[in-house]
């Protein structure tokens, strides 16, 4: 159990900062991006976080020196927020195509035509995808138990909030009166519970 925790948490400490620090590329500079078009704009935002990736990689003795050993209630928590957060992701993938996960619309909206989903999990919260990297993240956590993890968690959450408040500035740019209407009926991120 010991040498899995330790490759899940390797895979989220390498993968998970690059993953968040994309979006704090894209959301603020999303014009200039559109201008490039979509394979200069990733080639130009994914090299250096390719970059960072090899060297949390190779920063691994340092990131995972501390860890907290295995806690069985705590696997099985994780394990617990692990699977609802695949739930959440694959019912959120239903309602995107793959050309929305990567961005497309954001980057290329004449090749990939941008439309506002309001439907499935997207009626019930507006950003289900950050609602399932939140309990995902914290499944992480509880589950491989290092010290990384939990501070990549504890960091993640203000760094997920803003890259909201990012991409909302960007939906209510793209979509107007449609977008301030299904703000008004749907949460942000904690489903109403009637």
């Amino acid at each position: 159990m010991d040498a899995a925790r330790y490759w899940l948490a390797l895979a989220l400490l390498v993968l998970m900062p690059p993953a968040l620090l994309h979006w704090f590329i894209v959301h603020p500079f999303i014009h200039t991006w559109r201008r490039l078009g979509p394979v200069r704009a990733y080639a130009l935002v994914w090299t250096p976080l390719i970059l960072l990736m090899i060297l949390l990689f190779q920063a691994r003795g340092v990131l995972l020196a501390r860890e907290f050993g295995t806690r069985w209630p705590l696997v099985i928590a994780g394990g617990a927020l692990l699977a609802a957060a695949l739930g959440l992701a694959l019912w959120v993938r239903r309602w995107m195509s793959v050309a929305m996960l990567l961005g497309l619309p954001e980057i290329a909206p004449g090749r990939s035509p941008p439309r506002l989903v309001t439907g499935g999990p997207y009626a019930h919260v507006r950003h289900p995808r950050y609602l399932e990297l939140s309990v995902g993240l914290l499944g992480y956590a509880l589950l491989t138990n290092y010290l990384a993890t939990w501070v990549l968690y504890l960091l993640a959450l203000p760094a997920l909030y803003a890259v909201v408040l990012l991409e909302e500035r960007e939906l209510r740019e793209r979509f107007g009166a449609a977008y301030a209407e299904y703000c008004r009926r749907v949460p942000r991120l904690i489903p109403r519970l009637r």
